[in-house]
């Protein structure tokens, strides 16, 4: 199984502290069964700034120690990067790197509101040959009240991911009801763990694909596995066609 989205790397975000609470997630990340984890520490987002050439050392540094403690992980470069304006330029100038430096761009949106550009600014990213993901819409509070928005972005073609701790509840049942609404709606195409340490935000990867196999079948499972390889390797993710969350099964979410 492949993790697109964790803080694995050490001291540079709210993730992992050091190098031995690293290698902590590692082992657990293996213990719920996977194999490479894509590190994408938090960029532009008023707190932290990891730009593409200090993620390719961190990562590489990492890789080395995992060989030589004999855990069976591969950690790929990626990057979540707050939405802002200047993204296309970042991206030209190297300063942003998309997910294993492929195609496939992190965007993370402020938790309370949708900036006035974003339609605009994920459509950019298509032009210039990126497929932007936004990361844990669930969360996002115009979101939940307003979906509508994120079936238009995603009708347009820009992919979401959701957070493995969402579908199990550990965010509270409104963001889970939420989730498996997105879910239910096609309007998610990876789920991955966005976890930053073992204890109070793990990684809950294996609780969330039971979750999924109870509620939905292996069919899912598989298509949210295959997503995340594709786009590891840059090639297209193609998910089913979009559907309106129904404003009847929202109320009562906040």
């Amino acid at each position: 199984m492949i993790d697109i989205h964790c803080h694995i790397l050490p001291g540079i975000d709210d993730g992992a502290k050091h190098m031995e609470d690293s290698l902590e997630m590692a082992r657990e990340a293996v213990s719920q069964g996977i194999h490479t984890i894509i590190a994408t520490p938090h960029h532009l987002n008023g707190r932290y700034n990891n730009y593409k050439t200090d993620i390719l050392g961190y990562v590489s540094r990492l890789n080395n120690r995992l060989q030589d403690e004999n855990i069976p992980l591969t950690v790929l470069p990626g990057q979540e990067t707050r939405i802002n304006g200047e993204m296309i330029d970042h991206l030209e100038q190297e300063e942003l790197l998309p997910l294993n430096g492929k195609s496939y761009v992190f965007v993370e949106l402020p938790s309370d509101h949708v900036p006035r550009y974003t339609k605009q600014l994920l459509f950019d990213l298509q032009v210039q040959g990126y497929n932007p993901v936004i990361v844990h819409p669930e969360r996002n509070r115009e979101l939940i009240k307003d979906p509508d928005q994120l079936y238009e972005f995603v009708k347009n073609g820009t992919l979401t991911q959701v957070t493995a701790a969402s579908i199990v509840g550990k965010f509270g049942k409104p963001i889970q009801k939420f989730t498996q609404q997105l879910i239910e709606a096609n309007l998610t195409h990876f789920i991955s763990s966005d976890a930053h340490n073992t204890t109070n935000r793990g990684f809950c990867m294996q609780e969330a694909i039971t979750e999924i196999q109870t509620t939905y079948g292996n069919s899912l499972i598989y298509y949210f596995m295959e997503n995340a390889q594709l786009a590891t390797e840059g090639e297209i993710v193609v998910g089913d066609v979009p559907e309106k969350v129904k404003k009847k099964k929202f109320l009562g979410l906040f």
